[in-house]
């Protein structure tokens, strides 16, 4: 089972942030009227496989359904964990 992590969105910096043993996880976005585009993922190598890049990326677009927001997933991670998922499919933009 996959440990839970505290995300943390970062306005200021405009990402989304997992702090874990003095490292820090992200995911860069740009809001848009009526929707956010997820631009990169990036995880330290201290914390390479503990699922916290699938963790990070679960919650922001289930963070950005429950706001209603439209998903336009740039970064390649993001799109490929909606291609797994597709119940996610219906809130992407269909012109990226």
């Amino acid at each position: 089972m996959t440990r839970a992590y505290t995300v943390i969105d970062n306005p200021a910096a405009r990402r989304f942030e997992i702090h874990e043993e003095g490292h820090v996880a992200f995911e860069d976005y740009e809001r848009f009227e009526g929707g956010i585009a997820y631009l990169h993922t990036e995880v330290p190598p201290e914390l390479a496989g503990r699922g916290i890049a699938t963790y990070l990326i679960r919650h922001i677009l289930d963070d950005a359904i429950a706001k209603g927001l439209k998903i336009k997933p740039v970064c390649p991670m993001v799109r490929a964990y909606i291609d797994k998922h597709p119940e996610y499919q219906p809130h992407v933009l269909t012109q990226l």
